[in-house]
């Protein structure tokens, strides 16, 4: 194979990468997509629309509830998990999709009032769980999304 020239190999990595490119995003265990880390909304909207069945409608509400309570938001993909925060304060929420259902999870949750139905073994997190025919007061979810923003949020 001494008659292989370096850009046979250029061209076949040239086409590999273009087929990565394009490729869906691979899902772990329980459907939740494989992300790269990334900063701003185009690495969360890459991970809702990588969401399995009836979850990818989940995530876009969630999204937009979030993005609509709080104007100027910050985003990112870290631990293939979408996360939440304002800008010098850190993450208030983060998603997370598991087989049976998608997990909010609101960092300093045990300070929101109501407090969020699901304990955590973090002293101040605590849980959404959003199942495939639950309803979501969204009245209820906005409200916890606006307190928790404006608390110290995770730094990650």
């Amino acid at each position: 194979m001494a008659g292989k020239t370096p850009k046979t190999s250029a061209k076949g990595a040239k086409e590999s990468a273009a087929k990565r490119g394009t490729a869906k995003p691979r899902l772990l265990a329980g459907g939740n997509p494989q992300i790269a880390k990334g900063y701003g909304d185009a690495p969360v909207q890459a991970y809702i629309a990588a969401m399995p069945g009836w979850k990818r409608d989940v995530g876009r509400k969630l999204d937009a509830l979030i993005v609509r309570t709080v104007p100027g938001v910050h985003k990112a993909v870290k631990w293939n998990s979408p996360l939440y925060g304002m800008e010098g304060e850190g993450w208030f929420l983060g998603i997370h999709v598991f087989t049976r259902y998608v997990k909010v999870a609101f960092f300093r949750g045990a300070s929101l009032h109501p407090v969020p139905p699901g304990e955590s073994k973090q002293q101040h997190t605590r849980y959404l769980d959003i199942h495939e025919n639950d309803e979501l007061d969204e009245a209820q979810f906005t409200a916890w999304v606006k307190q928790a923003s404006q608390l110290p949020g995770e730094r990650m």
